[in-house]
């Protein structure tokens, strides 16, 4: 089969984790131990989230030059695709034989610039803050922050992938027996300029992990679409006193009930969009639990419309 995992942050960096290398490194090893044995035995396309990386980038740009104008999100998205990609790319190569072949492709990943997510931002980005700091860079940067648990947290806008430039030599390498790593942090956000047909550039926005992935997915004809987080599957009533497990489902089915915008709404709705749009099953769960999560065992699944839901 012909498979895309898009791995969530936590497999890169947990709440709390210092935002090292070694840390990462760690993290990413952990992870390719459940990857390894999928990519010996299907085609593999590997995604995953960059928030904290970019974020961390940003502050270390205003602190080390606060006079100076900040790379932009675009640049920054860059710069942290080729970091993780090295780490997932050199971490499972070492558990998988020597002639397997690797690859991190840099993906540029085209929006609208006159999406109205650029009017509303709400996409989560770097660590932390307490109130105090979080109003002093938002005084000092333009920065836009969010309440995340007891602190608040940078956000920035997240609009809506539409086309993904280099799914052509992703194709041809998935053809040819490469595991690939692409589309991270849901690829570099660029958009035609207004005023100069076909000429493309970078914006200021970071995309969602799971919708850029599901569109990858989609474009590259993955049989099996699996977002793998540190929960186990999608739960209704989730922080309620009796949260519910969904273990089989469909998009109509999930589109009766509300998720929340920030964790669990954008892998529900990016699950919706491909098995609308291809008739295979996405899946959402434990990344321990992958080979369930393949074989439709374990976690969420989410089915084509016609295969009526299990309310367990």
């Amino acid at each position: 089969m012909r498979i895309v995992v898009a791995l969530g942050g936590n497999a890169l960096l947990r709440r709390g984790q210092p935002m090292t290398v070694e840390v990462q490194r760690a993290n990413v090893q952990r992870a390719c131990q459940d990857l390894a044995s999928v990519a010996l035995e299907h085609e593999l396309v590997i995604t995953h989230g960059n928030g904290p990386q970019v974020g961390l980038l940003a502050l270390q740009g205003a602190a080390y030059a606060p006079e100076a104008t900040p790379d932009p999100l675009d640049a920054l998205g860059a710069q942290t695709e080729g970091l993780i990609g090295y780490l997932i790319e050199q971490e499972l190569g070492n558990l998988l034989p020597f002639e397997h072949q690797l690859a991190t492709v840099l993906t540029m990943v085209e929006v609208d610039r006159n999406d109205p997510a650029f009017g509303d931002p709400q996409k989560p980005i770097g660590p932390v803050y307490r109130q105090e700091e979080a109003d002093r860079l938002a005084e000092a940067r333009g920065w836009t922050f969010a309440v995340d648990g007891e602190h608040v947290r940078r956000v920035v806008a997240s609009p809506t992938p539409k086309r993904i430039f280099e799914l052509r030599p992703i194709r041809t390498l998935v053809e040819h027996g490469c595991v690939v790593i692409c589309a991270g942090g849901g690829g570099i956000p660029t958009a035609y300029a207004p005023d100069r047909e076909r000429w493309l550039t970078g914006i200021e926005a970071v995309i969602d992990k799971d919708r850029a992935s599901a569109l990858l997915a989609r474009e590259l004809g993955a049989d099996r679409f699996v977002m793998a987080t540190d929960a186990p599957g999608v739960y209704l009533g989730w922080g309620g006193p009796d949260p519910q497990l969904l273990r089989k489902t469909t998009p109509s089915e999930l589109r009766t009930h509300a998720f929340a915008a920030g964790s669990m709404g954008p892998k529900v709705e990016a699950a919706c969009e491909f098995v609308a749009a291809t008739d295979h099953t996405a899946a959402i769960g434990d990344l321990h639990e992958i080979a369930g999560l393949i074989d439709g065992t374990a976690g969420t699944q989410v089915g084509p419309d016609e295969v009526a839901p299990d309310p367990g």
